[in-house]
């Protein structure tokens, strides 16, 4: 599990090289990575393009199937509505996340759809999973962004 989720993080450091938030996934199948990815919202400019989604794709071409039954989901970031959503649909069999989203989570943070009885297919999740990586990487990421904005405010501050 843990080599797995190391994969993803490895995803996340690859976004984060290119100014994306780093977020990363890979989708496993028989204990073979089958699906990798990476946010590149800000690059495409296309709000669907989030690491579970571009996960899951790869899975999907890899296997000749829309079905992802026997597969299993690492991803950085607990899921949002939409990636959680595309985990019902391909039928991810259990999602493995490692820092809790608290603005937009639904594996626990401010609901949970992927155990929702009321759907057709239900994903179990293990939270927590290189928890502590996940976060501080985010959490990085987001303050060097805040020092940018600062530093460039200041700088452009009228001189007395």
């Amino acid at each position: 599990m843990a080599d797995f989720m190391t994969a993803a993080l490895q995803e996340a450091h690859d976004a984060k090289r290119i100014g994306e938030v780093p977020i990363g996934a890979v989708v496993v199948y028989h204990d073979q990575i089958i699906g990798r990815g990476h946010n590149l919202r800000e690059h495409s400019q296309d709000s669907t393009l989030h690491a579970e989604i571009l996960a899951i794709q790869e899975a999907c071409m890899t296997l000749g199937s829309w079905r992802l039954e026997d597969c299993d989901l690492y991803v950085t970031l607990e899921p949002c509505p939409m990636c959680a959503g595309a985990m019902i649909n391909s039928r991810i069999r259990t999602c493995y996340y490692g820092a809790m989203d608290p603005k937009a989570g639904v594996a626990g943070s401010l609901g949970n759809l992927l155990t929702d009885t009321r759907f057709n297919h239900q994903v179990q999740v293990v939270s927590g999973v290189h928890e502590q990586e996940a976060a501080a990487l985010l959490r990085d990421f987001f303050q060097a962004i805040r020092a940018k904005r600062k530093a460039k405010k200041a700088s452009s501050a009228p001189k007395q």
